[in-house]
């Protein structure tokens, strides 16, 4: 499956943005869904991750949890994250991705696509 991450911008602290993530290739709703991102100077970490089923199967860095909130239209092959209330330490490379082990969705190995990256950049 090849992935297409969009949406990054600059914006204010306290602003909200939508990533999305379109997919192709493959059937995308066989494929459980992640977003990561990579501050500068930093590892990459787990953002969010939803099942291929979609609704509520959901699970979120500690973080994010209550400020960001990932959705798919498994009709559309789109995955979104949606973040609200954004902060300077949200900035980063944000990569979504794809991954068939619903069990390991916290951990980038275990991915078998990435899209290209789109940044988000919060200004203070």
């Amino acid at each position: 499956v090849q992935l297409q991450a969009s949406g990054g911008g600059l914006v204010q602290a306290g602003d909200s943005l939508r990533l999305s993530c379109v997919a192709s290739g493959r059937t995308f709703s066989d494929y459980e869904m992640g977003w990561f991102r990579q501050a500068p100077g930093k590892e990459r970490r787990f953002v969010a991750g939803i099942m291929s089923s979609g609704g509520s199967s959901t699970v979120y860095a500690a973080s994010v949890k209550g400020r960001f909130t990932i959705s798919r239209d498994n009709a559309k092959n789109m995955v979104y994250l949606h973040m609200n209330r954004l902060q300077p330490d949200d900035t980063a490379v944000y990569y979504c991705g794809a991954t068939r082990d619903w069990r390991m969705i916290r951990f980038d190995s275990r991915y078998i696509s990435w899209g290209q990256g789109t940044l988000v950049t919060v200004s203070s």
